[in-house]
């Protein structure tokens, strides 16, 4: 009989080191915690989706390439024929592509600290060193750090969020600019949280060769579905496509946004109804002595508290669910982040968070 490995004999050192990610269970919770959209889809959409997914030869393999989506996604995103489109299981799954195709040995991996935690994950996945420019305190770029940070260690890649997350705020587009023409790398921007905001780089890729734009449907009412598109020029585009596993996503996703893509008035409508409830939220935070509320361009708000952790104790044993974002970063030190969701969990939110903090006055 051998002698059976343990898995820290075999198991790469730094996936040990790693923790999880970590989703919290909110079986009768009002959900605030991960940037969803709390609104379902109106009856007669979901009524033409059933009828759909009724008929859908789930005895066969999907389209491996999608192409009927990709032309639904090209035309409700107006993305220009000269650009192509690579989908994913999520952008995560976009993100771990991208990784995964530039790991040669000393290859750089580049982001912002704090960011989403899924750029420096995947980095320990796919073997890439990674490197995090810290943002200043108001959570804007750090542009001269950025800069000499790029010279030195030369990234294959940079990682944008456009809006943020966890912070919220849209960097200046001009700092952004300055960084996609600074590096002989590729530069990502994530506008996973583009429904929210008023901008884009979705008008830059024609001037930047080594500029791609990532855009996910999770935060537009579709997350469960789990589609992320990368967009830009065929020469990347060609390449990652190796690495893409077949098949990766299903029928039903493909059906299933294909069709709520031709709805797309429905989620403008939805996410209309979440910056307007995210003002509401956002003045309401601002009304209360001692709190910083962080302006915001995506469908959540960052605020910083006194004894955040057990602020956020205090609204789990009353069935509300946010994000501790306390201890995760030195920047986000007593700060939590909470989705906007229905003007019903808001107003809750709001009302229980009140009632807490007289409490503990």
């Amino acid at each position: 009989m051998p002698n059976f490995y343990h898995p820290d004999q075999i198991i790469r050192p730094e996936i040990l080191a790693l923790s999880a990610y970590h989703v919290p269970p909110a079986t009768g919770m009002i959900k605030l915690d991960a940037m969803e959209n709390p609104y379902p889809l109106p009856l007669v959409i979901r009524d033409e989706i059933a009828q759909l997914t009724a008929d859908a030869p789930v005895n066969r393999y999907p389209d491996a390439s999608a192409t009927q989506l990709k032309a639904t996604l090209r035309q409700a995103l107006t993305i220009s024929d000269d650009m192509d489109i690579l989908l994913g299981n999520g952008s995560d799954e976009i993100i771990q592509i991208i990784a995964m195709a530039l790991a040669r040995p000393g290859a750089v991996l580049m982001s912002v600290e704090p960011a989403f935690v899924m750029f420096k994950m995947i980095a320990a996945f796919a073997n890439i060193q990674y490197v995090g420019i810290p943002l200043q305190k108001d959570f804007s770029l750090d542009l001269e750090t950025m800069l000499a940070a790029i010279a030195e260690h030369k990234p294959a890649v940079i990682f944008l969020a456009y809006p943020n997350n966890p912070t919220g705020n849209l960097f200046d587009p001009a700092a952004i600019l300055s960084i996609i023409q600074a590096t002989s790398g590729i530069v990502v921007v994530d506008e996973a949280y583009h429904a929210f905001a008023d901008a884009s780089f979705m008008d830059k890729l024609a001037q930047h060769p080594n500029l791609l734009l990532m855009r996910t449907l999770s935060k537009s009412g579709l997350a469960g579905l789990r589609l992320g598109l990368l967009i830009g020029r065929s020469e990347w585009l060609v390449q990652l496509e190796k690495v893409r596993l077949p098949y990766n996503i299903g029928i039903m996703t493909q059906l299933i946004a294909e069709k709520v893509l031709h709805h797309t008035a429905v989620l403008l409508e939805q996410a209309e109804a979440i910056k307007s409830e995210r003002t509401k939220m956002r003045t309401f935070l601002g009304t209360i002595a001692n709190i910083e509320a962080y302006p915001s361009d995506a469908n959540f708000i960052l605020f910083r508290i006194h004894a955040a952790s057990q602020i956020f104790q205090a609204l789990k044993q009353r069935k509300i669910l946010i994000k501790n974002l306390d201890g995760t970063h030195p920047l986000l030190e007593n700060c939590l982040r909470v989705t906007v969701g229905t003007p019903d969990e808001n107003s809750q939110f709001c009302t229980t968070l009140h009632t807490i903090l007289s409490e503990s006055v």
